[in-house]
This record gives structure tokens, C-alpha cells and sequence, in this order.
């Protein structure tokens, strides 16, 4: 890329890092998610709007929108930029996720996650015979790796989306957070797994059982040990006396740290998701680097992390075919097996009824896996374009009713988890926040 083509490139990146940043902040006045701004951002400047009213200002800012030698160009840097978005993202999440998984919380993300997830899926397989299949399937024609994304598009919950919105609103250190993203990580794990082989029989027509077995295992296997043994592997190479990164530039120090995890994961063919959310896990317990990892985080919520969900906006094809009545009917019936699955789960781990509904709220947000399952289903062709632009509609939806009743919570006073409530020791008051944060 010459230095003309790179200098073009600040153009695309000015009006998604601006618009994201207005609209946010708009929305954040409006009392509704941030996040929530930062996608619209990249609808606005996408096919659905400014693509379709203004086509020729669209082209000059995004040149790949006209499938130009220089659009191709800039859609590798910003999508770069994208992931490198994710990554960092999800690198604050696991840094701010302290004592995810502790002993007391597993009884409840048991059943939360059994319930939770495992049920909306059986329901989903159970009422395949009574579903119009055929409204929703992709050119792949089959039956099964449809029923399968069905399943997971009804009870995945996000991690980036959640994560962001209980960043943005100061509590992503208390255990409601904790609980919720421990929930997160075990379902994305079981039905990224499953999604791995809906994929696999619609490329191949049948599946191949040593390739996918590998793949789940390795992803199990990467997260387990994430967990148990890279904090304490971290913590030694930190105090090490030959480490003079780690002394000189923590930030630097950090940035390797996450790469490193990263490169791993991308050894093994596991999700980049989670290495980065490992990478911060494994931070935590280091003292001398959390200004480090706060700088990091600051300038990720200022620069990268604005720019990973306008780009997911971008991406939507709302010109697509729609049906109204499919997204109705879909998300009606999808957020309410979500809703009581999640509550019954929540109920049965001794939660209160509000705390249940808290919970239940809030593990109904489909956010960025959503969007990822829409888009890896319709390019594997098994859903059709009208259930892809349904499925993505769904998460952003989803998400930013989780977000708004969360800032409603706050800004009414009223606690996330009941400080008197019998679900687990761990009673904070930062899970009883008495006034809503300022950004």
C-alpha cells in the first residue's frame, strides 16, 4: 500500500471511529446502551442507508463498497483493525473478569449454563417437526445442520456485547458480571463446538468425526489450561530476573502477552476470542501491571473497540431479503424460551425472583455470536438471506434490551443481585450500585 492509498484509508476510519463515538454518546444520553450507538454508526454509514441514499459519497469513502483495487486494500486494514478490536476487548473483559469461576460460583453458572443454554437447544431440536423449514434453509438444502443453528441461535448469549455494556456501565468487576460471563464462556464453548459441526456436514454432506472431535478438544483443552495453569505460568515469567520487558515497558510487556496467547490459539485452531479473554485472566494477578493493562484498556475503549462494533454494523446487509413477520415471530418466540430457561435455571440455584429475572435479562443478549453464527451459517449456505438478516437483527436487539434494563437497574437504584439473597457468599456491594455511572 502506497502512501497515497495508506493516507486515503483515514477517511473510512474517520467516519466509522466519529460516527460510532457520536452515536454512542447520543445513545448514552438517551439512557440506552453505547454499544448499541456503535453499531448503528456502521448501519448509517452502510448499504442499508448511506449506501442507498448517497451511493457516490458512499463510494468515496468506503472504495470497496465498488469493489476497487484500492476498497480491497483498505477492507484488509480495517478488518484487521476489526479483530484487532475483538481481541482487545475481550482482553479488558478477562483483565476486569476477576476470580471468574470461583468455587462458590459453580454451583450457580451449573445451572444456569444447563439450563440456560441446554434447554432452549433441546426445545428448538423438539419442535423441528412444527417448524417451516424450508422459509429458513440455505441452498445446502440440509435439514440437520439447519436444526443445528436453529438450536444454538436460541441459546447462544454474547461475550463481546456483554462485556462492553458492563464496561461501559462500571460493573464489570461484580459478581453479576461474573455469573454472567462465566455463563457466556461455558455455552459459547459447547455451541461454537456444535456450530463446528453443522459447518462440517454442510460442506462435506456428511460428517467427519476425527476432524471435529480434534477441534472440540483442542478448544476444551485450550481454555482448561488457560484457566488453571496461565495465571500462575504468567506469574512466574513476570517475576523472572532475565524478563526485563516486563520491568521496562509493562505495556509493551502486556501487548506480547496477549499475542502469545493469541498465536497459541492459532496454532491449535481454537477461537482467538478466547485466548485474548485467557491472555487478561492471566494478567490479573499482577499488581505492577494493572496500570499497564488500565492504559491499554483506555486507549482499546477509545480507538479499537468503537471500531470493531461500527465495522459489525457496516456489515450488516439489511438490503437483503426481509421478512417482518419471520423477525416477529422469530424473536418473540426465541427470547422467550431464553427468558425462562435462563429464570428456571436461575431459580433453581436459589436466586430471588428479581435476581432470577436480572439474570435471565441479560443471558438473552445474543450480541456479536449472533451476528458471527448469521454470517457463518449463510456463507456455509444453511440458512437463507432472509433468516440471515432475522438472526442478525435478533442480536443486536436482544442486546440492547439487556443494556438498557441494566442502566434502568442503576439509575432506579436497585441492586443486580439481592445483597441478602442465599445464592453465594460473595455479596459486594458493588453489586448494589446506588447511582448510575457518568459514561
Amino acid at each position: 500500500m502506497s502512501a497515497s492509498e495508506f493516507g486515503a484509508l483515514a477517511l473510512p476510519l474517520l467516519a466509522l471511529l466519529a460516527t460510532a463515538h457520536l452515536l454512542g454518546a447520543l445513545f448514552v444520553r438517551l439512557r440506552q446502551p453505547r454499544v448499541a450507538g456503535e453499531i448503528l454508526a456502521g448501519v448509517v454509514l452502510g448499504g442499508a442507508l448511506l449506501g442507498a441514499f448517497a451511493p457516490a459519497l458512499s463510494a468515496r469513502i468506503f472504495p470497496a463498497a465498488a469493489g476497487s483495487a484500492l476498497g480491497l486494500k483498505h477492507q484488509s486494514v480495517i478488518g484487521f483493525l476489526y479483530n484487532l478490536g475483538l481481541l482487545l476487548l475481550m482482553f479488558a473483559s478477562g483483565a476486569e473478569s476477576n476470580g471468574l469461576f470461583r468455587r462458590e460460583d459453580r454451583r450457580e453458572v451449573a445451572w444456569l449454563t444447563g439450563l440456560g443454554a441446554g434447554l432452549p437447544f433441546a426445545i428448538a431440536l423438539a419442535l423441528a417437526p412444527a417448524l417451516p423449514l424450508d422459509r429458513f434453509m440455505g441452498e445446502a438444502g440440509q435439514r440437520l445442520p439447519l436444526l443445528l443453528v436453529l438450536g444454538i441461535a436460541v441459546a447462544v448469549t454474547s461475550i463481546p456485547v456483554i462485556s462492553k455494556i458492563f464496561h461501559d456501565l462500571g460493573i464489570l468487576h461484580t459478581r453479576f458480571a461474573r455469573l454472567v460471563l462465566g455463563v457466556a464462556v461455558v455455552e459459547d464453548i459447547v455451541l461454537w463446538a456444535v456450530l463446528a459441526v453443522a459447518t462440517a456436514m454442510a460442506g462435506a454432506g456428511a460428517l467427519a468425526p476425527g476432524v471435529v472431535a480434534t477441534h472440540v478438544f483442542s478448544a476444551i483443552g485450550f481454555f482448561a489450561a488457560g484457566l488453571a495453569l496461565g495465571p500462575p505460568a504468567v506469574q512466574r515469567i513476570t517475576a523472572a530476573r532475565w524478563n526485563v520487558l516486563a520491568r521496562q515497558s509493562p505495556v509493551a510487556y502486556a501487548m506480547v502477552v496477549l499475542l502469545a496467547f493469541t498465536a497459541a490459539a492459532a496454532a491449535l485452531d481454537v477461537s482467538l476470542v478466547f485466548a485474548a479473554f485467557l491472555a487478561g485472566y492471566a494478567l490479573i494477578r499482577e499488581r505492577d501491571l494493572r496500570e499497564a493493562i488500565a492504559t491499554i484498556s483506555k486507549v482499546a475503549f477509545a480507538v479499537f473497540i468503537p471500531l470493531y462494533f461500527a465495522v459489525v454494523g457496516y456489515q450488516l446487509e439489511l438490503t437483503r431479503a426481509f421478512s417482518f413477520r419471520m423477525l416477529l415471530v422469530f424473536m418473540a418466540a426465541a427470547c422467550a424460551v431464553k427468558l425462562v430457561s435462563a429464570g428456571l435455571g436461575a431459580r433453581l440455584a436459589r436466586f430471588s425472583w428479581q435476581d432470577s429475572a436480572n439474570l435471565a435479562i441479560v443471558l438473552n443478549a445474543r450480541g456479536g455470536p449472533g451476528i458471527v453464527l448469521a454470517s457463518v451459517a449463510f456463507d456455509a449456505r444453511i440458512i437463507n438471506a432472509s433468516f440471515y438478516t432475522t438472526l442478525v437483527l435478533v442480536a443486536v436487539l436482544t442486546s440492547q434490551a439487556a443494556g438498557a434494563w441494566l442502566d434502568h437497574l442503576l439509575r432506579a437504584g436497585r441492586p443486580l443481585l439481592d445483597p441478602g439473597g442465599a445464592a453465594g457468599p460473595d455479596r459486594r456491594p458493588a453489586d448494589a450500585i446506588s447511582r448510575a455511572p457518568s459514561g
